[in-house]
């Protein structure tokens, strides 16, 4: 991982324009291609950013990162005042603790419980940033991400989006759509879900628990 802190300028040339004006600012450059720029008040959130696959391109104040798409984030340098880079190595990954890996594999088991016809592709179907814990196809054949969560929060669903951001750029998935699913969905995470098209659905894992031969009911 590149970590760089500058002062810059941000331009964003794709189907939207955005701009960010003169400001000190982290550029992040991940392993994965991934760049993204952060402020100091926004929490994990960048400012903007370009997913990979992409191609960063460096010239002496300024650099030029372009996805397959022809989508440019124009990075204008004007001082920078550290520049250091860190091997991580592998990262394991997100271990869900016992509640959340058995509702995976309760639903994994009952796909049909989302709606007549479904079908499942596989468990912790593999991303660049991760593994989503169910695809699946519908009654019609369109594949599906399902996130499946403890407790629903915002953090929940902006994981999702990412994965359906990624997904959507296969033309052999898409159109991907997306499956919230929880024990609790905080009301701003299902705001959130709502407004991105991504639907929210609420189970007693008590419930699944004593209805594993049977098929399941969500609430």
């Amino acid at each position: 991982m590149r970590l760089v802190i500058a002062r810059c300028s941000v331009d964003y040339v794709g189907r939207l324009s955005a701009h960010l004006p003169t400001a000190t600012r982290l550029l992040m450059v991940k392993a994965d291609g991934s760049v993204s720029i952060h402020a100091d008040d926004r929490a994990y959130k960048p400012l903007n950013w370009m997913s990979p696959p992409c191609k960063l391109q460096e010239a002496p104040g300024v650099w030029r990162v372009v996805n397959k798409a022809g989508e440019e984030l124009r990075i204008t340098l004007e001082e920078i005042f550290q520049d250091t880079s860190y091997e991580l190595g592998v990262d394991p990954g997100l271990v869900k603790d016992g509640v959340e890996a058995h509702l995976q594999e309760l639903l994994a088991a009952h796909v049909e419980t989302f709606g007549e016809g479904w079908t499942l592709v596989r468990r912790e179907y593999m991303t660049a940033i991760g593994p989503v814990d169910l695809l699946c196809r519908d009654a019609a054949g369109k594949a599906v991400a399902i996130e499946v969560k403890r407790r629903g929060d915002i953090d929940g669903v902006e994981q999702l989006t990412r994965y359906l951001e990624l997904m959507n750029r296969d033309p052999l998935l898409a159109p991907v759509t997306g499956v919230f699913v929880a024990q609790e969905i905080k009301p701003q995470a299902r705001t959130l879900a709502t407004d991105r098209g991504i639907r929210c659905v609420v189970v007693d894992y008590d419930k699944l628990r004593g209805m594993e031969r049977d098929e399941l009911t969500l609430f």
